[in-house]
């Protein structure tokens, strides 16, 4: 068993810090760092064509000069002026578009914080037993005890189990709801209940299901 390969969701620190290392650092690097593999590598590419378009015409230039030091013949006029620009382009390109991947990202987050916090209130009223019934009904390996439900999942190694648990963990911040974790080597169990509001809640079933999709693959 191992985690479901769904597309990465970041917090407002992880959009800041790749944010910074897009525009202040390597244009790509940021994206990547957020997860969006194919956009941050395309480019990071941009980026690097520009900068090597750019060195090689640095390098010729300073060859010329340098040549200049063992004779007398002037230096030849400055050309390739057309690939300088290239590159230059390229950089820019690059940049900019890695701009526009950072405030996607903002806007990514915020609009995650907004439902959050929209749902946070409707998760707090408790669950009667006739609700409790039907919604365990939608999570059949999910055990109830009292006014708690619990998994236990076995994956085939440490590694995999922390894998799955850091997964968790950015699914329990989104949501501003945190499972009781235990592990033991490669057994994880989680633990779900809500402790305001004195029993099971909506946010309980809603995180179960939500981790159910993360062990699935």
């Amino acid at each position: 068993m191992k985690p479901s390969s769904t597309r990465k969701k970041i917090n407002r620190t992880q959009a800041r810090n790749a944010a910074l290392m897009n525009l202040l650092g390597t244009p790509g690097l940021g994206t990547l760092m957020a997860g969006r593999r194919a956009e941050g590598a395309v480019q990071l590419l941009l980026f690097l064509a520009g900068f090597v378009l750019f060195c090689q015409w640095a390098f010729r230039q300073l060859g010329s000069y340098y040549r200049m030091m063992f004779s007398d013949t002037p230096p030849p006029a400055a050309g390739g002026l057309g690939w300088v620009w290239l590159g230059v382009g390229l950089c820019g390109l690059a940049w900019v578009w890695s701009l526009v991947t950072s405030l996607g990202l903002y806007r990514e987050v915020s609009k995650v914080s907004l439902e959050s916090l929209e749902s946070f209130a409707a998760g707090q009223i408790k669950l009667d037993p006739a609700k409790v019934m039907l919604a365990l009904a939608t999570i059949p390996e999910w055990q109830r005890q009292g006014e708690i439900i619990s998994r236990t999942l076995v994956f085939k190694d440490f590694p995999a189990a922390m894998q799955f648990i850091n997964q968790v963990a950015s699914l329990a911040e989104l949501a501003q709801h945190h499972p009781d974790i235990d592990v033991r080597w490669n057994k994880v169990t989680l633990a779900l209940t809500t402790h305001d509001a004195g029993g099971l809640t909506a946010k309980d079933f809603a995180l179960a299901k939500q981790c159910d999709g993360l062990a699935k693959g």
